[in-house]
């Protein structure tokens, strides 16, 4: 089978497309005809050896997908041979098939679409683990939400507003806050304007800000923390500008809020049941019309150099999931 493989680090260009044997899933493992591949920022990172952890070559990039079981292993009773799954894997996601844990797969929806199912697992996750467990957003609540047209944030946009909450999103450019707006947002706010503050109080006048949702880090942390009600809660999902902010602890305590990290991979780990409930509630609010899931950026796998090369340009205005 074909896959695309990371020998050296370096930029999306180097990525060789290559042929390997056929995984054969073990007992407690499916695989997977894959027909889409969720990508996003942390991809291009990894593949350039600039992630946090470097992962060991050859790295076959790629960490969650939907398609089509092929073969389950003996111990799997959950889902069979033709079952449309979405899930996650360690590595390997950008193949034509791929091996996966059972307990890290789930039934997709029959009306939810390849695209939107491969690039549903990490991002969807994510943000209701940081808005209802982490951060227990209320309905009816204004949550700013930092980065809003990435994969994380229009993911963001929709749980929160599934949840009942007043949406306040913010990106750089028109064509992310026009993204932003298609995704559910009430209000958008042009954050790299130096006076975004002022807009972001029009916005708030009348109910405050109870929650900042921040996977961007850099300097709009500390001015999004300013700009909290007493008891908002900043939900702290990442570091995408590169930047680590050094925030004066005092005004956690003159603003009487909260700093709340959100590290779902970690707590994942950690506790293997986390997830389930935490995707059944959203696969439920999706059949039930609750969650409208944001807008996905489809290319095809073959495209995944470029595809990639404009996501870390910051050319792409939502999830990138790759297609076959």
């Amino acid at each position: 089978m074909k896959i695309y493989v990371c020998r050296e680090f370096g930029p999306p260009s180097g990525l060789e497309e290559i042929e390997i044997d056929t995984p054969n899933p073990r007992s407690h493992e499916l695989r997977v005809e894959v027909c889409a591949s969720g990508i996003g920022f942390v991809d291009g990172l990894m593949i350039q050896g600039l992630y946090q952890v470097k992962p060991p070559l050859p790295y076959y990039p790629g960490s969650e997908f939907a398609g089509v079981v092929s073969a389950v292993g003996d111990a799997v009773s959950h889902v069979k041979v033709g079952d449309r799954v979405l899930g996650t894997t360690n590595s390997g996601a950008l193949a034509e098939q791929t091996c996966a844990v059972a307990q890290h797969c789930f039934v997709i929806p029959s009306a939810m679409t390849d695209a939107i199912a491969g690039g549903w697992y990490i991002n969807y996750l994510t943000a209701i683990y940081g808005l209802q467990a982490c951060g227990d957003l209320q309905p009816e609540e204004t949550v700013l939400i930092l980065g809003a047209a990435g994969g994380v944030g229009s993911a963001a946009i929709a749980v929160a507003k599934a949840m009942g909450a007043r949406v306040i999103a913010a990106a750089s450019t028109d064509e992310k806050r026009r993204a932003a707006r298609a995704n559910g947002a009430d209000e958008v706010i042009d954050y790299s304007k130096d006076n975004w503050r002022e807009q972001l109080k029009v916005h708030t006048a009348q109910t405050g800000l109870n929650m900042v949702y921040d996977p961007v880090g850099g300097t709009a942390t500390e001015l999004a923390l300013r700009s909290l009600a007493p008891d908002g809660r900043l939900l702290v999902v990442g570091f995408a500008s590169g930047i680590i902010p050094k925030i004066p602890l005092n005004l956690a305590l003159l603003k009487r809020c909260s700093i709340i990290g959100v590290d779902w991979g970690g707590d994942s780990r950690a506790n293997p049941e986390l997830n389930q409930p935490l995707m059944h509630t959203l696969l439920d609010w999706f059949e039930d019309g609750r969650l409208v899931p944001a807008n996905v950026v489809e290319r095809k796998l073959v495209d995944v150099r470029n595809a990639l090369t404009d996501q870390l340009a910051g050319k792409i205005p939502g999830k990138l999931v790759l297609t076959r």
